[in-house]
């Protein structure tokens, strides 16, 4: 227990009071730190990592360097042999493997929940879910699938999908997608103009809300009762989720 509020007690120190110098350090450095506490307690470590590299954009220090390699369009995209799925990110294409049971049972609760409460309110808000394409930044080089995706501008809209970003996008952690879901993904969202993103993780059993509009993060586990930041009464208790 002394250990894990010693690691607690450092990843909020690199997080919050070391964030200005040490996350202007290389890249290796920081991810170094962060794996240290990784090493002793993955969920602790997984967090941290992810807090260091939200911040970290915040602050404008991450520069990490890609390699060189030939980008795609979202024509490349619509090439692919039918029934291949993939996302197109900066002219790289990331291809997705069919999700879990589980991972569709999330997705149609929740759902169901932001769609019947948009329904009672007689909002205007539209909800979908994947496979639903989203032409991020109205370019050629990102198309995005998000798991589930709120648009209240319905100018946005069009028979492909929705061109630019979406104000609430949820993501269900999958084996195969965690590094998008946690990294790639934040960082695009968040650059791309989306209000609010939620990261839903059935293998650690907790939720991440990323809040863009306020630069707020919190962290909840499927115990807590979580609001969404773009509503001022929608309350979606993870408890009573039939999951």
């Amino acid at each position: 227990m002394a250990r894990i509020a010693l690691h607690s007690i450092l990843c909020y120190k690199m997080q919050y009071s070391s964030c200005i110098i040490a996350l202007c350090l290389p890249w290796r450095i920081y991810l170094a730190m962060a794996a240290y506490m990784a090493f002793h307690n993955k969920e602790m470590g997984i967090l941290c990592i992810t807090k260091l590299f939200y911040y970290s954009i915040k602050k404008g220090c991450v520069t990490m360097p890609l390699p060189q390699r030939e980008d795609y369009t979202i024509e490349d995209i619509y090439a692919l042999p039918e029934g291949t799925r993939a996302e197109l990110i900066d002219g790289q294409i990331y291809y997705m493997a069919p999700p879990t049971r589980k991972h569709q049972d999330i997705v149609g609760a929740l759902y169901r929940k932001i769609a019947d409460y948009i329904d009672s309110k007689g909002g205007s808000c539209k909800t979908y879910v994947s496979p639903f394409a989203v032409f991020l930044n109205e370019n050629d080089k990102n198309y995005v699938e998000p798991d589930i995706s709120v648009i209240c501008d319905s100018s946005k809209l069009n028979d492909k999908g929705c061109t630019g970003a979406p104000d609430w996008i949820i993501e269900i952690v999958s084996p195969g997608s965690r590094r998008m879901d946690y990294f790639t993904k934040l960082f695009k969202y968040r650059t791309a103009g989306v209000r609010e993103y939620w990261i839903v993780d059935p293998l650690k059993n907790f939720v991440i809300v990323y809040n863009f509009d306020t630069s707020d993060s919190e962290q909840y586990t499927f115990a807590d009762t979580i609001k969404a930041g773009i509503y001022e009464d929608l309350y979606i208790d993870f408890s009573k989720m039939d999951f």
